[in-house]
């Protein structure tokens, strides 16, 4: 894929059952496969879906390359749904996707969702609220372009002393992720922000159990497993403070310990894991 060129002219979008989709007689792009497919994960983002979509454009139309927005709504409880639809006529020349679930399925079933709804050759997701700015999807496509296969948005964090504990909070689940399982590096892999050669992780992601939270650390995990290219690109990230925190300290805490240690116990019953390293491949 050429990150650089010109932008090509985008297909209009179709309606099917009131939802927006490109429908499967239209063209994608002349006919030609997608280069990128973003999946933006929505559950209750009414406030700022509207402007990150915005922004996202920008930064996707500046890249020359053949993409399409896939938005998926988790069975919201506020406006979110209607701003999807409002947000794709804004955006008639933007090639659009959109899935409504009618129930509360999970953030990691949501994002599955929609990268098996998705036609690019890489596919990957960003936080809604852009507290991993879009500035940084072009960096994370050039990283599969030039032969990761996942490239994972590695948290850089603004100095603010209102931060500290978020990052205190941040960097020990990160240290107990290392000691518990398979990863290399510093950084939280569980943030809102990766891509994906997408053929190359669509087995992978068909082994992943949990829909929730911790989906994103057990595809990273699998795909470490699996032998796949792993690569950190670095992102600043900025907390949008007009959104309140969905972490309960507690509560998640102890949840997420629970699910490390179960995943962990079942890597090593399924022989994917020899001591406290990674079994050799058959």
């Amino acid at each position: 894929m050429n990150i650089r060129g010109d932008y090509p002219e985008n297909p209009g979008i179709a309606v099917s059952d009131g939802c927006y989709n490109l429908g499967d007689d239209s063209a994608k792009c002349g006919g030609a496969p997608m280069d990128l497919s973003l999946v933006l994960a929505c559950y209750n983002e009414e406030p700022w879906l509207a402007n990150s979509v915005g922004e996202i454009v920008k930064v996707l139309n500046s890249m020359g390359v053949k993409y399409e927005i896939i938005l998926v709504d988790d069975a919201s409880r506020d406006r979110t749904r209607e701003v999807i639809r409002e947000t794709v006529k804004s955006h008639p020349g933007v090639p659009m996707k959109a899935l409504f679930h009618e129930k509360n399925t999970g953030w990691g079933g949501t994002v599955a969702d929609g990268i098996r709804e998705a036609s690019g050759e890489i596919v990957g997701f960003i936080d809604v609220d852009l507290e991993i700015p879009p500035r940084y999807i072009p960096d994370c496509c050039l990283a599969i372009s030039r032969g990761a296969q996942v490239a994972v948005g590695a948290r850089a964090y603004k100095f603010v002393f209102r931060g500290l504990w978020r990052r205190f909070l941040s960097a020990t689940y990160a240290a107990l992720v290392r000691l518990l399982l398979p990863v290399n590096g510093r950084g939280n892999l569980a943030s809102g922000c990766k891509f994906f050669r997408r053929k190359d992780i669509l087995p992978v992601m068909a082994t992943v159990a949990d829909p929730g939270w911790f989906w994103d650390l057990e595809m990273i995990v699998r795909c470490r497993l699996a032998g796949l290219s792993i690569v950190p690109v670095p992102c600043l990230y900025i907390r949008n403070p007009a959104k309140p925190s969905s972490v309960r300290v507690f509560r998640d805490g102890y949840e997420n310990l629970v699910k490390l240690i179960a995943f962990r116990n079942a890597l090593r019953r399924s022989g994917l894991l020899h001591g406290g390293g990674v079994a050799s491949p058959q």
